[in-house]
């Protein structure tokens, strides 16, 4: 469940930013700003309760399927969580410099036209953005698919919000300790490798009911180094998408999947400005 804690851990994390460069603003911008504090916390309730909700209708419509249909479900929520985890990193990579920055006017906006309302609204969409995603991803990685969900499963989502927490403590404590810089650094790049993984997962699953060709079942055999039906093997597999026993397919969507993956993070890159002659 290593994975599950990871999604969990990182994506609280980024909801805790958000709530905590809010906070921080509003405590600390006067007597008026403070009054948002109430409405800040109101919108993080109701981006959870939107999180919670869309993950009981992610189950309760799984119920309603059956054979095929539910597999095919299931197939298309894994290679969607392969999206959304790409989507995620390069928003940050995008958007991550300037995201304190854009928050703050708009809480000062607010905060001119007393519109406190803006902020429940700014905080409930940035909660359930997050938590939407998180559901989705665990869902992808087989959280409560069958119609039960482990202690293990619990356990690991318990773990991660810990860790988040921790880490939230942490990465306040400044450069003392590591950066938020490097924070995003590290997770972007596992990231990126755990939506190889699910979208490995999901062209197994294609190609085992028959919808994908494999182009040739096995084009090497890495099982004595590193079986990936073995716990560590698994969890690796999980988190990178490594094979065993790969066919051609998985090769070439693996390659496609790094190829389309670099250039999109190449046009993600803040670009210079030109230095204007003087």
């Amino acid at each position: 469940m290593g994975q599950v804690m990871f999604i969990v851990w990182r994506e609280s994390v980024e909801a805790l930013l958000v709530v905590g460069i809010l906070y921080a603003w509003l405590k600390n911008s006067g007597e008026s700003a403070r009054k948002g504090v109430a409405y800040l916390w109101a919108g993080v309730a109701l981006g959870i309760a939107a999180a919670i909700g869309l993950g009981a209708a992610l189950l309760g419509f799984t119920e309603i399927l059956s054979g095929d249909a539910q597999d095919y479900f299931q197939i298309a929520m894994v290679l969607i969580a392969a999206v959304l985890i790409v989507q995620m990193v390069l928003w940050m990579k995008k958007h991550g410099r300037t995201l304190k920055r854009d928050m703050e006017a708009s809480l000062q906006k607010s905060s001119e036209s007393s519109n406190w309302w803006g902020v429940l609204v700014l905080v409930a969409l940035a909660i359930a953005r997050e938590g939407s995603e998180t559901v989705i991803f665990l869902y992808g990685l087989g959280f409560g698919q069958g119609g039960a969900i482990s202690g293990a499963m619990v356990a690991a989502v318990l773990i991660g919000l810990g860790l988040a927490l921790l880490t939230f403590y942490l990465l306040q404590l400044g450069g003392r300790i590591f950066s938020w810089r490097l924070f995003f650094r590290v997770t972007e790049v596992m990231l990126l490798f755990l939506a190889a993984g699910l979208l490995m997962t999901g062209i197994d699953r294609l190609i085992s009911l028959g919808l994908v060709p494999t182009l040739g079942d096995q084009v090497w055999d890495s099982a004595r180094l590193l079986d990936d039906a073995s716990p560590v093997g698994n969890l690796i597999a999980t988190l990178t998408g490594y094979r065993a026993h790969p066919a051609v397919m998985n090769l070439l969507v693996y390659a496609a999947y790094w190829a389309v993956v670099w250039l999109f993070l190449r046009r993600a890159q803040p670009q210079a400005r030109p230095v204007r002659a003087a």
